[in-house]
C-alpha cells in the first residue's frame, strides 16, 4: 500500500520540492539585489557629501562581508 502511495505522490512531491528550490533561489537574488542597492545607494550618499570617505569605508565592508555571506551560503 505504502508503496503505491508513494507511487502516486511522487509528481507532487516532486513539484513541491521544486518549488520550494525555487522559492530559495529567489530569496537569495533578493537579498543580494537589496544588499547591491544599498551599496549603490551609500556610494551616491558619499558623493552628494552626506559622510565622510572612513564611514562609507566602514559601511561598504560590513554590505560586503554580508553579500559573500549570501553567496557562500548559496554554494
Amino acid at each position: 500500500m505504502f508503496l503505491l502511495d508513494d507511487i502516486l505522490l511522487a509528481p507532487v512531491k516532486g513539484v513541491a520540492w521544486l518549488g520550494k528550490k525555487i522559492d530559495e533561489v529567489i530569496k537569495t537574488e533578493q537579498g543580494e539585489n537589496r544588499l547591491m542597492d544599498t551599496l549603490l545607494e551609500l556610494q551616491m550618499r558619499l558623493e552628494l557629501g552626506e559622510f565622510s570617505e572612513e564611514e562609507y569605508r566602514r559601511q561598504e565592508a560590513s554590505l560586503l562581508e554580508r553579500l559573500e555571506a549570501i553567496r557562500k551560503e548559496e554554494e
